[in-house]
């Protein structure tokens, strides 16, 4: 194996450890990792659909400021807006 080999494979690990999840250190919380198969399953529980659009950036610094602003993440912050621009 060339050196240039091993360098690439030293990489490859130290990026799977990176990105892995429930890995500390890395920026990762220690916290309980829940997959996205048992995620989607409690949000189907919950009556959630994803639903992706594409907003203009300012909207969404907007948004960002709002749900900090109110403790809210940012679905529970984006349903409270269009429902209250849909009510009234």
């Amino acid at each position: 194996m060339k050196k240039t080999d091993l360098a690439k494979a030293d990489a490859k690990k130290i990026m799977s450890k990176v990105g892995a999840p429930g890995v500390a250190g890395f920026g990762n919380t220690a916290t309980a990792v829940v997959d996205k198969r048992e995620q989607r399953k409690r949000d189907q529980a919950l009556g959630l659909v994803p639903f992706a659009v594409k907003l203009n950036d300012e909207l969404v610094k907007r948004l960002h400021a709002l749900a900090t602003e109110r403790g809210q993440d940012m679905n529970q912050t984006v349903a409270e807006v269009l429902l209250k621009g849909l009510d009234g």
